[in-house]
């Protein structure tokens, strides 16, 4: 490709709205533009790098013999209906009405399209197992999104879906798919953490995430060097440690101005560990909403994923201190005792339902009570682990301590089990002749998103340094025109003719620019290959190479340059 045909324009400066190191090169290297928030024009050495990264991931696909198939980005209402996920899905799903007011929704995902479709096709047993994927655009109204292709509203994802007799063959073509995924990720020159994670919306029993370690990431993974236990926070376990005495009776005593946890571990000289913990929360996504009651123990944290799984809620929000009032509970000095039960669930932690004579809300101000018990003095609708695990915790596996690391999830798998094959009534006929339901996995890579982690992965402070498997192009061609001579420009013409002849993919820097700004427009660009032609060099019979990502610059004769381009290998 010639730069001055190319569709594409390098930027010194950086864009205003860029907030990671990946926007901000794409976007001065001339990959893609913004549209609107969280939209994005793909320019052609974007698309270029999208398509070579389709390729390493089609390969894989194909390797399993997963089938290519392309299904619609707008959905009729009824299918999302039929599944419960128009009502449970919160307003990230973007629905809207077609001219004769019938409903439709922008597709986030596809699992309620390809189990329909399995229905339609699948009768035997004979037939099982398979697979399909795609490559396709989906659209999430994400309140806020961030980091250019990172977190955007319309994202480029392969989706893959298999379909499987039972789960036990399920569960190998499972660790299949994981394998393939982890080639996946290193071909394209990333580094990434496979962990335990929430199936969320998608549902199913279980799944996995791939994680690109990075400290602007949006997970925090909970980690163990000792036995390599790996879980997103969202689910992580780790051990907690009960406290069990001899139960004493209640006791009322005065905390003036301690409406803390904190305050009050430090007002009694007491660890927070004695301590019980009040935490409001209002589950909004429902057809009514409904105040939840945490209580948790006072040296641990709520974890609103694990909370939201045991109460089968959508959406939090913070409780205001009138809807605390109005069911008898006081902010600050609240306890489950003697509340209003209407319209309230309460949950506790297995740590509060296990400890003995903890201190709690009086619920009235000023006022705590010593020795409260689960069971004697109060009860809960639920008893659960609905604590966040974080550094320094004990490994539920090994005793090591848990370290914490930031990441983003660049794919993930799940089990879906029978969720939505049973939904659609997508069965087969088994051997022995009975009906039975198809069990399901799916499997998403966020295209853009790998693309810009690979991008905060292999940069500098000139700019991209691409390895050379997802590189939009294999070189960088610069010619150093002279004023006096039009051989250099000649002899680069030349080679680049040459080198396209031979299967070489070449940028072609033949504008009219000063030698300062190609080089580092080749280095912002970051192909991982620059070949120089000038007049110098040439008067030695000598072109210049350079590898961008360690910087290491040699001659070599001007003859041997397509040999040398042939068998180059990143070092």
């Amino acid at each position: 490709m010639e730069m001055n045909r190319l569709m594409s324009k390098t930027q010194r400066e950086l864009p205003a709205d860029a907030d990671t190191v990946s926007q901000q090169l794409l976007h001065r290297a001339g990959y893609l533009r913004q549209l609107g928030a969280g939209m994005f024009s793909l320019l052609p050495l974007g698309l270029k790098t999208l398509k070579g990264l389709e390729r390493i991931i089609r390969n894989e696909m194909e390797a399993l013999g997963a089938q290519e198939i392309s299904m619609p980005i707008v959905h009729p209402a009824e299918l999302w209906q039929l599944s419960g996920r128009w009502e449970s899905v919160d307003q990230e799903l973007l629905r809207f009405k077609d001219r004769l007011g019938r409903y439709y929704c922008l597709a986030m995902t596809h699992e309620e399209v390809v189990t329909q479709l399995a229905a339609q096709f699948v009768s035997s047993y004979k037939q099982l197992p398979f697979a399909v994927y795609q490559f396709q655009t989906k659209f999430r109204d994400e309140p806020r999104p961030r980091g250019g292709l990172i977190r955007a509203r319309e994202f480029l994802m392969k989706d893959a879906y298999s379909f499987h007799e039972t789960a036990t063959d399920f569960a190998e073509f499972y660790s299949q798919m994981l394998k393939a995924y982890e080639r996946i990720f290193e071909h394209a020159g990333l580094e990434i953490m496979t962990v335990a994670s929430d199936t969320g919306l998608m549902g199913g029993a279980g799944a996995h995430e791939f994680m690109y370690l990075n400290p602007r990431g949006e997970d925090t993974l909970i980690l163990c060097n000792s036995c390599g236990y790996k879980a997103n926070r969202q689910v992580a376990q780790f051990k907690k440690v009960f406290e069990n005495t001899e139960p004493l009776p209640l006791e009322e005593v005065a905390t003036p101005e301690v409406a803390t946890i904190e305050a009050l571990a430090e007002y009694l000289n007491i660890s927070e560990a004695k301590t019980a913990k009040a935490v409001f929360l209002v589950d909004e996504g429902g057809v009514e909403e409904r105040l939840i009651f945490a209580v948790i123990r006072g040296d641990l944290e709520v974890n609103e994923t694990k909370l939201a799984t045991v109460v089968g809620a959508k959406r939090f929000r913070q409780a205001r201190v009138d809807e605390i009032i109005a069911i008898g509970a006081e902010p600050g000095y609240a306890s489950p005792m003697g509340i209003k039960r209407k319209n309230v669930l309460v949950v506790c932690d297995d740590t509060v339902a296990q400890s003995t004579n903890l201190v709690a809300g009086a619920n009235k101000v000023g006022f705590h009570l010593l020795n409260t018990n689960y069971g004697r003095d109060y009860s809960a609708d639920r008893v659960a682990d609905i604590a966040a695990a974080k550094s320094g915790d004990t490994c539920n596996v090994c005793d090591a301590r848990l370290s914490e690391e930031r990441g983003i999830e660049v794919g993930n798998i799940f089990d879906l089990g029978t969720t939505y094959s049973e939904v659609f009534d997508a069965s087969f006929l088994s051997k022995d002749g009975y009906k039975q339901t198809l069990h399901m996995g799916c499997y998403g890579i966020g295209v853009g998103r790998l693309l810009a982690c690979i991008v905060e992965a292999h940069h500098d402070e000139e700019g991209i340094a691409w390895p050379k498997s997802v590189a939009p192009f294999d070189l960088s061609l610069i010619v150093l025109k002279d004023k006096q001579s039009n051989e250099p420009f000649e002899v680069a013409t030349k080679l680049y003719q040459t080198l396209k002849q031979k299967g070489i993919e070449v940028l072609f820097d033949n504008r009219d620019e000063n030698p300062g700004v190609k080089f580092k427009d080749a280095d912002l660009i970051g192909l991982p290959l620059h070949l120089t032609v000038g007049k110098r060099g040439l008067e030695r019979g000598m072109v210049e190479f350079k590898n961008r990502q360690t910087g290491q610059k040699w001659e070599c004769t001007l003859e041997n340059a397509l040999e040398s381009v042939l068998a180059w290998e990143p070092g």
